[in-house]
């Protein structure tokens, strides 16, 4: 598969959380590769659709997304954000996201659930 613009690990991890603010992945699914991993919290996805599913599930909920800070080097980016849901206090959450050939292959994110699940 190939995009039609080659960006940096950086960038299409920017575009993530740009898209997960819009509630539209459209932009996103050109830079998944075919066999792409989440690991999260609430679940586990393989493959674009599933992963593109659950991403869509969490924007549905998510009521803030705040960017503290990214960091990134040749493949890898971490973002640490502090995301509203249901109601539920901001909760710090941790996204790794490994690209490679322009493409997210992995993504794992962890924070803890519990104001989350307490809100529901």
């Amino acid at each position: 598969m190939t995009t039609a613009q080659t960006l940096t690990p950086r960038q299409i991890a920017e575009l993530y959380v740009d898209c997960w603010e819009r509630k539209d992945f459209t932009d996103l699914a050109p830079y998944l590769a075919a066999d792409c991993e989440f690991t999260g919290v609430f679940g586990t996805a393989s493959g674009p659709d599933e992963f593109l599913a659950g991403l869509k599930g969490m924007a549905a909920g998510t009521d803030s997304l705040v960017v503290r800070k990214r960091l990134a080097d040749d493949a890898d980016v971490i973002t640490w954000f502090d995301l509203g849901m249901g109601g539920a206090p901001a909760t710090a959450v941790a996204n790794w996201t490994h690209v490679e050939n322009g493409l997210i292959t992995r993504v794992q994110v962890t924070f803890d659930p519990r104001e989350m699940l307490a809100a529901r």
